[in-house]
């Protein structure tokens, strides 16, 4: 592919994700693997600069923009070498007409700017996301997997934690296909910490998805005692498994739940648990150094539709803890609604619950919980809290 050919492949890459995330489509990397996939005569140079050129419109612009077009011209507006590269030839994009403007730019949409809690250091929330580590104790320990991780640097103050550059092939590398380290951010370890699991207990993660805080509590259950795994989509659930043997965690149980109907099903757990993770679904703007498209996806109607649906899972979570038990909220959001407004309005909700103190080595205390941002901790962006039943 020529420089211009790369730049009209990211004008038409753009305009796939601009309409899927108007639509409630795939994610930007699921349609980039698909373009690709038909498109066998790019090599690899080409695959990474097209790659780049996206991510770079994407990550430019805060609100959704019109074309993908507009997107690239608001770069080349500000670069004269990816201007010159609109110049119309075989596979190339048009040329760029006089007065004709790209898409503005900016890090944080309009509306949700107000809406972040106020600790958030915004211009961070963008920045390049290395790759972080757990190591799996249940194979192994720290010091078995550093000399086969050379790139590798432990993350201060998080035990278990081990942090490479951005996009480390993991997968292909030893002590993950046995098992010895997960893919996991170093802020969603410090969430499985504070559920402060033990050995022996009945633990429930009741939105698992693919089971990463599962694998988490396992180990700091030593493979002991009662762990469910529970979510309402079977796909993700499904992922599960494979990763529980590599992991050597094989006593996990799994639960599918029919959307809307969970409490059904989880009748026979209640007043069972000493721990409960409700890690709710949520607007992912902690995420977006990942996602940063996830900002065009979100809109305010969305937005009150997840606050509805985290206070409803926290509902039907409640019951299930003991007498004493704890039930941790978290997100991977930084909005006060998701957050701190969430937590305090459960415990108005709900009589004979109080917020334990957390301390831990990253974050901050905020309301009722603790909050990780990117900026201050160099992790993804979380809110959570610990949420203690009354005897």
């Amino acid at each position: 592919m020529t420089p211009s050919a790369r730049v009209q492949a990211a004008i038409e890459l753009l305009d796939a994700i601009i309409a899927s995330a108007r639509d409630g489509g795939p994610a930007a990397d699921t349609l980039i693997a698909r373009y690709f996939k038909e498109r066998r005569y790019a090599g690899s140079r080409d695959r990474r600069a097209v790659r780049d050129h996206v991510y770079d419109a994407i990550r430019r612009v805060a609100e959704r923009p019109e074309s993908g077009r507009a997107a690239m011209i608001g770069i080349a507006h500000e670069c004269p070498e990816i201007a010159a590269l609109f110049d119309g030839s075989v596979h190339a994009p048009a040329p760029i007409e006089p007065g004709e403007t790209g898409a503005e730019p900016g890090i944080i949409p309009a509306w949700i700017a107000p809406l972040l809690a106020a600790p958030v250091e915004q211009d961070a929330l963008l920045g390049r996301a290395p790759v972080d580590l757990r190591v799996n104790r249940l194979r192994g320990a720290l010091e078995d997997a550093l000399p086969l991780l050379p790139d590798a640097m432990p993350v201060p103050g998080v035990s278990d934690a081990l942090r490479l550059p951005e996009g480390a092939p993991v997968e292909k590398s030893e002590p993950w296909q046995r098992g010895l380290v997960e893919v996991q951010d170093a802020g969603s370890q410090l969430i499985a910490i504070a559920c402060e699991a033990r050995p022996g207990q009945t633990v429930i993660d009741l939105c698992a998805g693919a089971g990463g805080k599962t694998l988490a509590l396992a180990v700091a259950m030593e493979g002991k005692g009662t762990l469910i795994a529970a979510d309402t989509i079977r796909s993700r659930l499904a992922r599960l498994s494979p990763r529980a043997e590599r992991a050597g965690a094989t006593f996990i149980q799994t639960l599918l739940l029919d959307q809307g109907h969970e409490a059904r099903a989880l009748e026979s757990l209640h007043g069972r648990a000493d721990a409960v993770l409700v890690d709710a679904p949520c607007s992912g703007t902690g995420t977006w150094r990942r996602n940063p498209e996830a900002r065009w996806r979100l809109t305010p109607a969305r937005l009150d539709r997840l606050v509805q649906e985290q206070a409803r899972i926290l509902d039907f979570a409640a019951p299930l803890l003991a007498p004493g038990g704890a039930l941790v909220y978290a997100t991977c959001a930084l909005t006060d609604r998701e957050g701190r407004g969430q937590v305090e309005t459960f415990l108005q909700r709900h009589d004979g619950w109080i917020a334990d103190a957390i301390d831990l080595p990253l974050g901050r205390a905020h309301g009722p919980g603790w909050l990780l941002t990117p900026g201050h901790d160099g992790t993804d962006g979380f809110y959570f809290a610990r949420l203690r039943r009354g005897p």
